[in-house]
């Protein structure tokens, strides 16, 4: 196996053909020297300290390619593998949506939102309560999730408490592929999960080649931490790879517990992990879509014991990381430590969507997350998709045409006159931004409309979506979807 193995021969072979370098987007938290220097120590940490893989056949995979195995199990990962493989990972894919349409183009140009999965709670925007959710409640936020502009995929929000947990994830998957045609971000407990889901997609596209050619989904895959990768990841990995799905590989991270107490640190060993799924994708299949992940580098907070999702340390770092590797990322923000639809929430969420925003990740996920990823809400995800809306005006290109300098307008109106009646006001003045949630109204028009707050506002948007979203009809290939879903109830049944 042959490739470079400096990670800055492959950042300039590959960031100059594409155009991801770290340095073209408008905030970068850490220098291309700073990038080399943690690219170089994860790929150090693959030769000198190894990883645990809890899936033989994925040890055996990496031995026949040139790792090392040792007695004890840990695999070594040389510098020439790890290179091997960054020069094969595609650096950009598209995701399509569930009618076969190019929805989100993973090239470093844009940035993708989406909500998260799998929370615990959800905080009822009717009446505040903090709550299990059940199927019902999936279903809403996914309709939700299609009615809103700026969110572009997504993904199940909650987990149902009133299905069998063992197989949420199947019925999550079928509600998902009914009531929206956005692309979908898939979390599996398991790797049956995961291959029960994406057979569930291969019905509705119409095969497995079908769904390879156009994938409307990509898998989230978690491992233990960047040093240690358990079996149920490692074997997704491989049956995504075979398949051609897009692969999110997502080690945990948390400094000072799975990690070093630095952030430094703590992101040369996920990164490390990284860069281990990234190269057993290859192994599998040259070319396998791989993103990868796009924060890390924070801790528990020592005080309360609890992660902080919306810390400034996790911030950018590993975005910049992943530009200038010229790799597609994955982010997190959008998300608030806050229990309720608050200051915090709202303050937590603009300031995590604008650094992560301007830092140049192609998809960021966890938008209306709350209580650091225990609670989902609504609410919150109506004013991120504001948020979302606002960064991406701020964010589009600036016209400096003669139509918009407006030099003979300016000189025709001079100091004494308006702008306000003139046809060129007429023609552009939709084309400044205009929020649908954020208050402008003056304090008496804003009291006599109705006086509510940010968070009731969201709420009240959001039940008006609710409203107005279509009725569902069961798709064509239902009872095949219904079949996978039955077959995976019987097989954790009879296995007790």
């Amino acid at each position: 196996m042959t490739g470079e193995t400096t990670g800055e021969g492959r950042a300039t072979s590959r960031g100059k053909a594409t155009g991801r370098g770290a340095a073209d987007w408008p905030y970068r938290r850490i220098t291309d020297a700073q990038c080399e220097e943690l690219h170089r120590a994860a790929v150090s940490v693959l030769e000198r300290t190894g990883v645990r893989l809890e899936l033989p056949r994925a040890v055996e995979l990496f031995r026949a390619a040139g790792a090392r195995v040792d007695a004890d199990g840990i695999v070594r990962i040389p510098a020439e593998l790890v290179a091997w493989a960054l020069e094969r990972v595609p650096r950009a894919f598209t995701i399509y949506d569930q009618t076969g349409a190019p929805a989100m183009v993973l090239d470093g140009e844009r940035t993708y939102f989406g909500p998260g999965s799998d929370c615990l709670n959800l905080l009822d925007h009717r009446t505040g309560a903090r709550r299990e959710p059940v199927m019902a409640d999936v279903a809403a936020g996914i309709d939700l999730v299609d009615a809103l502009a700026n969110i572009d995929y997504v993904m199940s929000l909650v987990l149902p408490t009133d299905v069998d947990d063992r197989v949420a994830d199947r019925h999550q998957m079928r509600e998902m592929l009914t009531r929206t045609r956005k692309p979908i971000v898939l979390v599996t407990y398991e790797a049956s999960g995961c291959h029960d889901a994406v057979a569930m997609a291969e019905v509705v596209a119409g095969g497995s080649a079908a769904l390879a050619a156009r994938p409307f989904l990509a898998c989230y895959v978690n491992t233990a931490t960047g040093l240690l990768h358990n079996a149920d990841a490692l074997e997704k990995v491989i049956f995504l790879a075979e398949r051609g799905i897009p692969i999110l590989y997502i080690p945990g991270s948390q400094a000072g517990v799975t990690g070093p107490a630095t952030p430094a640190g703590a992101v040369v060993v996920f990164w490390a992990g990284v860069l281990t799924g990234l190269v057993l994708a290859q192994i599998v299949r040259e070319g396998a879509p791989v993103m990868t992940k796009g924060w890390g580098g924070s801790g528990l907070d020592m005080k309360t014991m609890v992660y902080g999702y919306a810390s400034p340390d996790q911030r950018a770092t590993a975005i910049a990381l992943s530009r200038w590797a010229d790799l597609p990322s994955f982010a997190l923000a959008g998300a608030s430590d806050s229990k309720l639809v608050d200051q915090q929430a709202a303050a937590e969420a603009a300031l995590t969507l604008a650094v992560d925003t301007l830092a140049g990740p192609d998809a960021v996920h966890d938008l209306g997350y709350l209580e650091s990823g225990l609670t989902y809400s609504f609410a919150q995800l109506a004013i991120c998709d504001e948020i979302v809306g606002w960064l991406r005006h701020l964010r589009a290109p600036y016209d400096t045409s003669a139509e918009a300098l407006a030099l003979d307008l300016i000189a025709e109106v001079g100091p004494d006159k308006q702008f306000l009646t003139t046809p060129h006001t007429m023609r552009h003045f939709r084309e400044l931004y205009y929020p649908s949630l954020f208050e402008r109204a003056t304090y008496q028009a804003w009291r006599e409309k109705d006086g509510r707050t940010l968070a009731e506002r969201a709420g009240g948007r959001v039940e008006k979506l609710l409203d107005a979203a279509p009725e569902r009809e069961p798709l064509a290939c239902d009872e095949e979807l219904r079949a996978i879903i039955a077959a995976a109830e019987r097989r954790v049944s009879e296995s007790g």
